[in-house]
């Protein structure tokens, strides 16, 4: 295969409609925060059924779990229960609020937060508990708000990989406190860089508007409409965290072709589910499947134990066979920075740490053709059935 046809892991699904309103802006002028960031907001509303005034649009996942936090009135002295198998923004927005981190372990077979471990890791100081609903598959949400109501505690959804999921017929991220989402490159709908908060409460949602623009009472957008200059006023030290119109522009169309490649992925994962079932290896497994929808994120593949060849070494024959792959994740106790600082080790999470150790993501994604996804089929039955 040659390098122009390399097949690039997560490749963004951009299409005309998008490039045209990306050059909209350019001619309009407008391109911070202004009129298609509330025009997206509206129309992710409109999508999780929610109201358009509990939706705010922010400039990455991570700054959407960090305002989520600081919202939820989450700082030091507080603890948030969040899983062992996740990007480190997950942990990194604890650290950021004052919050410490406390990781629970995962269920092996689903890569999701083990309920029972949430549990296990409660304390008097456990303030929310904050799942992730990996590579699209939601989270035992019954089992999960049972607990944060038994023990008070708020529920910050984090739905980077699951933007069209749902559990029990609610949609993820309107079922906790919160729901926070991410459209970086690489998930199902992107902006480049970006991500959206829903907030249960209209008053959590008010604090992360005013919060993710400097702390002030008006966005520019407002300051410097045709309705007149409008003055500002600082109500809180707040951040840098709102979107542009340049990002919320590419959003708009990926957000209106979202249910079509939905479609896509999941025939693109159901076509991988059918040819590689005799290989040794671990497919992803759907929990509760009568009562989910799953978004298609990630197909994770795990790799048997005692396997001619390690994760790393497969990762490496498919990126020199032009197959790109992902490793989502290694377990965060894996990481100097948490080992040294929180003390963890891996012993202590031993499913995330044996999940972090064997998983590789193959290619999932609408840019995909046939012949890719037949490709990749090849391209491993060859490498896991050799001796």
């Amino acid at each position: 295969m040659d390098e122009k046809d390399f097949i690039v892991f997560g490749a963004p699904d951009i299409q005309q409609a998008e490039i045209d309103e990306v050059v909209d802006s350019l001619k309009s002028g407008w391109i911070g925060t202004g009129p298609k960031v509330a025009r997206f907001e509206n129309d992710f509303a409109c999508y999780k059924d929610v109201s358009p005034d509990r939706v705010t649009a922010v400039n990455s996942g991570t700054a959407a779990l960090h305002l989520a936090l600081l919202a939820a009135g989450i700082g030091p002295g507080d603890e948030v229960i969040t899983t062992a198998m996740t990007f480190c923004a997950t942990v990194n927005a604890i650290i950021h609020s004052g919050a410490t981190p406390v990781l629970a372990d995962i269920k092996l077979a689903t890569g999701n937060i083990d309920p029972n471990d949430i549990e296990h890791r409660i304390t008097s100081r456990t303030r929310a508990i904050l799942p992730v609903h990996y590579a699209g598959q939601p989270c035992n949400m019954s089992a999960i708000m049972d607990i944060a109501k038994k023990h008070n505690l708020i529920v910050v959804e984090d739905c980077a990989h699951a933007i069209e999921a749902e559990y029990r017929g609610q949609k993820c991220g309107t079922i906790g406190d919160f729901g926070c989402f991410s459209f970086y490159v690489t998930k199902n709908i992107t902006t480049a860089e970006g991500g959206m908060v829903i907030s249960k409460k209209t008053e959590h949602a008010n604090k992360i508007k005013t919060l993710s623009l400097h702390g002030m009472s008006h966005d520019a957008w407002r300051r410097f409409s045709d309705n007149g200059y409008k003055h500002y006023f600082v109500a809180e030290a707040g951040f840098k965290y709102n979107m542009t119109d340049l990002q919320a522009a590419l959003g708009i169309h990926q957000l209106a072709r979202i249910e079509k490649n939905h479609s896509v992925r999941e025939g693109v994962y159901q076509y991988y589910l059918s040819n590689l079932e005799n290989l040794p290896i671990h497919l992803p497994y759907t929990e509760n499947a009568d009562c989910i929808r799953h978004a298609y994120h990630l197909f994770p593949i795990r790799l048997q134990q005692n396997m001619h060849m390690n994760r790393d070494t497969l990762l490496d024959r498919l990126n020199q066979a032009g197959i790109g792959v992902g490793v989502h994740y290694l377990s965060i106790p894996t990481h100097p920075y948490y080992t040294d600082r929180f003390s963890w080790t891996e012993d202590d999470y031993p499913s995330s740490s044996r999940f972090g150790k064997n998983t590789l993501s193959i290619p999932l994604s609408p840019a995909l053709t046939h012949s890719d996804m037949a490709y990749i089929v090849e391209k491993l039955n060859i490498l896991l059935s050799c001796d």
